[in-house]
């Protein structure tokens, strides 16, 4: 194939040597060093996991039994396909620290076309993911009023599938709606915001966990897997949705101060330190209170509540609101970046790509911000969560593929960090992700199929013919850099 027809292909490759000019011209300041981008990888993945998928799994819901205690197999099953994932995503953000992650880890390894779907896929999963943690902190802010005996009218507090008598999530639109305002102060502010807040969450989950033990009754634990393997297999589809903020926080990559050396670090240290509190958490809230009394929404507020402790549950519910906003704020930035990175490819229009005096993709911002909103006061929790885990796996999928290609297609890239056991480790990722995919509903699958069914139309009738990389590209016309 000769370099014009190349050019034309869906499957024409980014060159890795023209990310770290393109990264000068940016307009995104680097702020941020590896402590705090641990924070807001830790910020990602640990939240609405322990203070609400945690309790939805061990109850159960409709059509998905309760797996009780064994939720805890469901975190380390999804926690070993993720950690496979965690360290291809280090390989890649050692090489590549530019703003998109998986999305342009695929664009570079595997092709345009690739990299399109992922992108394109990200901007819905991780949109949908500020969706789930907002219904999940409505869960505890009507807790936390209930406890102080305040009720909020049920029109206003669920969606009219949850069957509750509701029309709307109304504090679920107003934090998503604050969580934008933040994020749009800029990546400075955000990364002082992220620490603070990620400090107080972790040291709220120490406390949970150091306080529960004292009310664990072993009884609970009896049976551990009450509805079998099955269920338990299910549950880590569902709960693979708190697992990876990692992924989210590599999108950050061209804001840290040294993203090469600090990115993979900061990946691997956030997801060791989550896991380690998931863990222990989820022993606590089983033993605390048998599975099938466990609050799906709120579930340590419940917990403390039926061990008489009720002004415990009110204050974890109050913390519970702030420490479940980091996640909010590290999956918007997420959307944001790779929108941006998208569109200063070409594959979008520029027209979002222009950043303001703080670095910030303002308009991407808020667009991804009202859209997150709108998804989390309409739709119940367990359907938009499910529409996230397929596409994060999906995108595990690529860069676990992209990293075994990279490997041999790229032999004497400059690597910081270099995976271990390839292509066992990477192959495994492959595995277990699609495994887990499978476990999904098929509507799940069929809302999937329709949003890259869109996303393939609007490829070949914009992004192809405006990418960077093809040489006729009307953006070639307009500006000589990537930001037009």
């Amino acid at each position: 194939m000769n370099q014009q027809t190349a050019s034309k292909s869906v499957l024409r490759r980014k060159p890795i040597d023209d990310i770290e000019e393109e990264s000068k011209h940016s307009g995104l300041f680097k702020s941020l060093g590896l402590w705090q981008l641990t924070a807001i990888g830790v910020g990602g993945i640990i939240g609405v996991g322990i203070f609400s998928l945690a309790g939805l799994v061990a109850h159960g819901s409709e059509g998905n039994p309760g797996v009780g205690p064994a939720v805890l197999f469901s975190f380390l099953i999804a926690g070993l396909a993720s950690g496979a994932a965690a360290l291809s995503y280090a390989e890649f953000a050692g090489m590549i620290p530019r703003a998109g992650s998986a999305y342009t880890y695929g664009y570079v390894a595997l092709g345009e076309i690739i990299g399109w779907f992922i992108g394109w896929d990200l901007l819905l999963e991780y949109i949908a993911i500020v969706a789930v943690v907002a219904i999940g902190i409505s869960g505890y802010f009507d807790a936390f009023l209930s406890g102080i005996g305040i009720h909020m009218p049920t029109w206003m507090t669920s969606t009219a599938d949850e069957g509750k008598g509701g029309i709307i999530n109304l504090p679920a639109i107003l934090v998503c709606l604050l969580v934008t305002w933040i994020l749009s102060r800029g990546t400075k502010a955000f990364g002082r915001f992220e620490l603070v807040a990620v400090a107080i969450k972790v040291i709220l989950i120490l406390f949970i966990i150091g306080l529960g033990i004292f009310y664990v009754n072993t009884e609970n634990y009896n049976p551990f897997m009450p509805s079998g393997f099955g269920p338990v297999v299910a549950g880590a589809a569902t709960v693979f949705f708190a697992v990876f903020g990692y992924d989210a926080m590599s999108t950050a990559a061209e804001e840290a101060k040294d993203g090469k050396k600090h990115m993979p670090k900061a990946i691997i240290l956030s997801l060791i330190i989550a896991m380690l509190l998931y863990v222990a958490a989820t022993l606590v809230l089983t033993g605390m209170q048998n599975y099938k009394d466990i609050n799906p929404t709120a579930g340590f507020a419940s917990a403390f509540t039926g061990v008489g402790l009720p002004v415990i549950a009110t204050i974890i519910s109050v913390f519970a609101v702030l420490s479940i906003l980091t996640v909010m704020l590290t999956f918007l930035l997420g959307v944001t970046r790779v929108w941006f990175s998208m569109s200063r490819d070409g594959l979008l229009p520029g027209w979002f790509a222009k950043t303001d005096r703080h670095g910030t993709p303002q308009r991407v911002t808020w667009i991804a911000g009202i859209a997150s909103a709108f998804l989390a006061g309409v739709f119940p929790i367990k359907e938009v969560a499910d529409l996230t885990n397929i596409g994060i796996l999906a995108a595990f999928v690529v860069v676990c593929v992209s990293v075994i290609v990279f490997r041999y297609t790229k032999p004497n890239a400059p690597r910081t960090f270099r995976l271990p056991l390839m292509p066992v480790v990477p192959a495994f990722g492959v595995l277990a992700s699609a495994f887990l995919m499978f476990q999904l509903h098929w509507e799940t699958w069929v809302r999937f199929g329709v949003w890259l069914v869109i996303g393939l139309i609007i490829y070949f009738a914009y992004g192809r013919r405006h990418s960077l990389m093809n040489p006729d590209s009307p953006r070639h016309k307009v500006t000589s850099t990537p930001l037009a």
